[in-house]
């Protein structure tokens, strides 16, 4: 987003040269010559260097570096696990310092979802999802992504197998954060700009509601049952509870002071009981015990920590640090850093898979 990267003139150049092909299928991966185990893999995307991680969670080495294509940010797989999407775009990083009239415009033929096949461990299609995609989710049934297109205000709705745009609904401004209700009837999309969230029926492309929660949203969680969501409000330094059935904001939970504390990825525990939240500029993760929407506590993870995941188990969290180019791996039973790993450059969006 405009206002959310932390780099200067000097980083935009850096992305402009690192992303200057289209996100064609890569021909092949970046390959280390290192054993490997039979223990969950960790995908990161890299949005500066416009490429992927490939982590082994036993040995906390990088097995490959996959390349992607521009800006890849948002990473979710497809519900047998057995492909991956990321997001790509290309439009330019600008940020603090920057005069964004200086900066090329954007490049529409680099926009896309690229399909990941996780066997054959290299991208062997990219989707058109619309312009400037951030974010997304894939259906229950795997056959579709509701994107949100970043600089169109819209959220699209994607058939997979087609690879086409069957509907498209304006929102807010920035829309962000994409996340299919339990049920999987509806869909949530967060506008940064409005401080909204946009109630899509994707059957009929329609938004049903819009409704108000904190200032810059970006990213939803929903509980098991779908009673309650939780969305981050960035320059509030909260978390807002949300009645997902009266799909209204039912109060906030406050993460410390608004500024310095950046609330960015929300996630739940796969029971609900907790919910884990990163902060951006705050360096931290947070704890919430959902019971009671009261924190429990926090950890130092790195510079920029903003997408997060779970292993399998439930027993680590994997943070993606942006500006320190790195992931720090959270044993949750102690919540202590018990590792960090080089990733590529400015690392988005973080998975982890079973093998």
């Amino acid at each position: 987003m405009t206002n959310r990267k932390f780099w200067g003139l000097a980083t935009c150049t850096i992305v402009l040269w690192t992303g200057c092909s289209n996100p064609a299928p890569a021909p092949q991966a970046e390959t280390k010559a290192v054993a490997d185990s039979s223990a969950p893999r960790l995908y990161v995307t890299n949005e500066v260097s416009g490429d992927m991680s490939v982590i082994d969670s036993a040995t906390y080495t990088v097995i490959a570096t996959v390349p992607l294509g521009k800006r890849p940010r948002g990473i979710h797989a497809s519900p047998d696990r057995k492909t991956i999407y990321v997001a790509l775009s290309g439009s330019p990083i600008a940020g603090p310092g920057v005069d964004e009239s200086t900066l090329p415009p954007p490049d529409k033929s680099a926009d896309g979802i690229g399909v990941f096949d996780v066997a054959q461990n290299k991208v062997v299609r990219v989707i058109k999802g619309g312009s400037d995609p951030e974010n997304f989710d894939v259906s229950k049934d795997g056959t579709q992504l509701y994107i949100s297109n970043e600089d169109d205000s819209a959220v699209s709705v994607v058939d997979i197998a087609s690879g086409t745009v069957v509907k498209s609904a304006k929102i807010g401004g920035e829309p962000e954060g994409v996340k299919v209700t339990p049920d999987g009837k509806l869909v949530y999309v967060t506008s940064e700009e409005a401080g909204t969230i946009s109630v899509l029926d994707p059957v009929a492309g329609k938004i049903l509601k819009t409704f108000k929660v904190g200032h810059r949203p970006r990213s939803v969680a929903f509980l098991p049952d779908g009673s309650k969501a939780y969305v981050n409000a960035e320059n509030d330094g909260t978390v807002v509870v949300v009645d997902a059935v009266k799909q209204k904001m039912t109060g906030t939970i406050s993460l410390g002071k608004p500024g310095v504390i950046k609330p960015m990825a929300v996630l739940l525990s796969a029971d609900g009981a907790k919910l884990y939240v990163s902060t951006g500029r705050g360096h931290q993760v947070f704890t919430i015990d959902t019971a009671t929407n009261k924190v429990l506590g926090s950890v130092e993870v790195g510079a920029r920590p903003w997408g997060i995941a779970l292993s399998p188990d439930g027993k680590k969290l994997y943070s993606a640090n942006g500006s320190s180019n790195d992931i720090s791996v959270v044993d949750l039973a102690t919540n202590t850093v018990e590792r960090k790993i080089k990733a590529g450059s400015s690392p988005w969006g973080v998975i982890a898979l079973e093998r």
